[in-house]
């Protein structure tokens, strides 16, 4: 990895990411019923690869909000790359059944199955 890379662009993006993370956390505490400031800090745990606290705040999202679909994409796709297809095809179709139906559509197209 480049010098540039390594201590100037990926320094800045993780600057950048913490302080979207800490202004998540903020929100969380003004608005600790709202479950998409849950929601957009698990996409920001995701994107700084920590998919465990991922989880369990887009849990706490669908907790929040049964029909939030965006929430139960995204814990599809991360219950897939756990290769715990029973629980992602259960989010799947709960966001199907809310207005997204792309991990639905991903999870035929890659003939994943249920069991």
């Amino acid at each position: 990895m480049s010098f540039w890379r390594k201590q100037v662009i990926d320094f800045a993006l993780d600057r950048e990411t913490q302080a979207a993370i800490e202004e998540q956390r903020a929100w969380i505490n003004r608005e600790p019923a709202n479950p998409k400031c849950y929601y957009h800090l698990a996409q920001l745990y995701r994107v700084a690869f920590k998919p465990d606290e991922a989880l369990g705040l887009l849990l706490e999202a669908v907790r929040l909000d049964a029909d939030f679909a965006d929430a139960h994409a995204s814990l599809a796709e991360i219950y897939v790359l756990r290769d715990d297809y029973p629980s992602a095809w259960r989010h799947a179709r709960l966001a199907e059944a809310n207005g997204i139906p792309r991990v639905v559509e991903m999870l035929i197209r890659n003939e994943v199955t249920p069991t």
